[in-house]
């Protein structure tokens, strides 16, 4: 093997290892932060990061084909979609605690 060869795998190693660290810390994330808004922010910009990591890999891994057109076709709609969810989630939640308690905060 060449060495150009091994630095490509270990960039492509290097993303997906990236993108599973992101997962983690946003299952850490999820299971240790206080409320209900800390921990959809903790979840949803580790899981965009991370998917975004592990794809990238996955398409440098894949090369220039239709397989790796239609990944980057999936990472641009999770990118789309995944901020836009986590808003929507966010301004119901917070609507529903002001409403039923009166106040701010996780019930």
């Amino acid at each position: 093997m060449s060495v150009l060869t091994i630095l490509y795998q270990s960039l492509i190693l290097l993303f997906l290892a990236s993108g599973l660290f992101f997962f983690f810390v946003g299952v850490v994330g999820l299971i240790r932060m206080p409320n209900v808004f800390t921990r959809m922010h903790a979840t949803t910009k580790c899981d965009t990061m991370g998917a975004g990591l592990v794809f990238i890999g996955l398409i440098l891994w894949q090369g220039f084909s239709f397989i790796s057109l239609t990944i980057l076709l999936i990472l641009l709609f999770i990118w789309l979609t995944n901020p836009t969810a986590a808003h929507a989630i966010a301004k119901t939640a917070y609507k529903r605690t002001v409403k039923d308690s009166g106040k701010e905060g996780d019930r």
